[in-house]
């Protein structure tokens, strides 16, 4: 069923949505301003969108205002808000191929992995946080006899979510899920390279039965509507997760207004351990690749840095170079692309200059390195391995966002674990041994909000994603999600 054929015919008829929506009614930019929605597989123009800025951001949180002070849906009872996240999550599986060619056309990707990865991974999130809600219970404080303490979760307010293009339904489920679940309104800014299946999301929220202002977003530029969302007074929280500077500024822009809460998740440049007692290195290899190369290495959690121990050190290194052809990128509408075009010119611009100084700097190309044109794009990129990686090198210390591996080779255990920390980030790492004990403490030893260990990039909505130093703070994910979207009350009565 889903060849090529499909999906360019489904392609040819697809429409796409081109105005934010506020309190339930499209909204186009009163200043008139638009950009230009690009499919970067073709540079063709899909649509030209609302160009939101500080009025239609003011409107949007205006409306989320009012929604939380005066409206059903932080008093509703959870259960019912769960059956209502419930409906959200099956109308998601039941536009699942809508939703997926929205995101392949709009950034790159290839259609089959939005299909069965994206779609489904975003209808699960609403679906596992709806059920959540009639399962979460409040405390009762240790007092003496003549009082009673009780500890509650409350929602915060209005809710700022700014999420990117790499995985924009999935990111959007990330952030919408619990904090909706919460009781929150919430303003979501899609990136401007990918608005499309935000807004869809939003009109199946309301088919869903999310009372109309709960859920508002408002497409448009980071320096524009990111920016005076950051700075907006009636925002409580900002989430965000993209680059490392941008979320900088969303801090400065708190502390320029209200002081409203920021959680972030920022960039990676995240390290992959394989030990010579590594029983399966045709598996680490494998994963080594997926690590780097899956969704064109646009990944924050991308496990960009490869160190292999010295004596098996060019044996997996054979094994790596010929995985690494199984991802070379092709037209995102063809089921059989593994990997699809980068998001759009500037950002290939920006891939194909750290290829150029990692080869300045003395690196050794192993594989890849070069711009394909496809269907008259040249925003695609081989499948590119860099060996002899130093540290005093760019490719071992920047996050450079694409199918870009570099690899260098360590000598003992505490080599490795030295080389692997020597970053201002520290989001998620992998280590591959079959040696139990080494396991433990090299994970230990990481500084990741992740390890996965004989795996690659593990995840799943019951465990935190999430990382410190530069990576930022926030955690997506799990019931730990909620802290962010819920503040402590304490309510003290004293008995007479």
């Amino acid at each position: 069923m889903f060849n090529l054929d499909y999906w360019q015919q489904r392609a040819a008829g697809q429409t796409f949505i081109n105005t934010a929506l506020i309190d339930g009614q499209p909204v186009s930019a009163l200043s008139g301003a638009t950009f230009d929605a690009i499919n970067p597989a073709t540079n063709q123009l899909l649509a030209h969108v609302a160009a939101c800025g500080e009025a239609e951001v003011d409107l949007a949180v205006c409306s989320a205002r009012r929604a939380f002070d005066h409206g059903p849906w932080r008093r509703m009872p959870p259960g019912e808000r769960k059956k209502i996240l419930l409906k959200l999550s099956e109308l998601l599986m039941s536009h699942r191929e809508e939703l997926a060619l929205l995101d392949s056309l709009n950034m790159g990707k290839p259609v089959m992995d939005a299909y069965n990865v994206d779609v489904p991974g975003a209808a699960h999130v609403f679906a596992w946080y709806g059920e959540a809600l009639d399962k979460i219970y409040d405390q009762v404080a240790p007092t003496a006899a003549n009082a009673l303490a009780t500890i509650t979760r409350e929602a915060l307010g209005v809710i700022a979510a700014v999420v990117p293009w790499n995985f924009p339904l999935d990111m959007a489920a990330w952030k919408l899920a619990p904090a909706l679940a919460a009781g929150n309104s919430v303003v979501l800014k899609p990136a401007e390279q990918s608005p499309f299946s935000a807004l869809r999301l939003a009109q199946l929220a309301l088919e869903a039965g999310i009372p109309q202002g709960v859920l508002n977003v408002v497409p448009g530029l980071g320096e524009s509507a990111g920016k005076a969302l950051g700075l907006h007074p009636d925002v409580d929280c900002l989430v965000f997760t993209g680059s490392t500077q941008v979320g900088k500024y969303f801090m400065q822009y708190s502390a320029q207004s209200n002081l409203k809460q920021v959680w972030l998740e920022c960039g990676g440049k995240s390290p992959n351990l394989v030990f010579a007692d590594c029983q399966d290195l045709d598996l680490a290899a494998e994963k080594a690749a997926f690590g780097i190369f899956f969704n064109q290495g646009e990944v924050c959690s991308a496990n960009s840095r490869l160190y292999v121990q010295r004596s098996i050190h060019d044996e997996f290194i054979e094994r790596l170079i010929d995985k690494s052809h199984a991802w070379m990128p092709g037209n995102p509408l063809n089921p059989g692309s593994a990997a699809g075009a980068i998001v759009d010119s500037g950002q290939t611009a920006h891939i194909m200059k750290a290829i150029g100084q990692a080869r300045a700097d003395g690196a050794t190309l192993l594989v890849g390195g070069e711009q394909l044109t496809i269907n008259g794009s040249s925003n695609f990129i081989q499948p590119t391995i860099f060996g002899n990686v130093t540290h005093d090198m760019s490719l071992a210390r920047d996050e450079v966002f694409g199918p870009v591996l570099a690899v260098s080779a360590f000598d003992t255990e505490e080599q490795a674990v030295q080389q692997a920390n020597a970053s201002i980030y520290g989001l998620a790492a992998s280590v591959w041994s079959d040696d139990l004990n080494r396991a433990h403490r090299v994970a230990r030893a990481l500084n990741a909000g992740t390890v996965s260990v004989n795996t690659i990039d593990a995840l799943d909505v019951t465990v935190p994603f999430g990382g410190g130093k530069q990576s930022g703070f926030g955690r997506d994910l799990s019931l730990h999600s909620f802290d962010k979207y819920t503040q402590l009350k304490s309510t003290w009565f004293q008995l007479r």
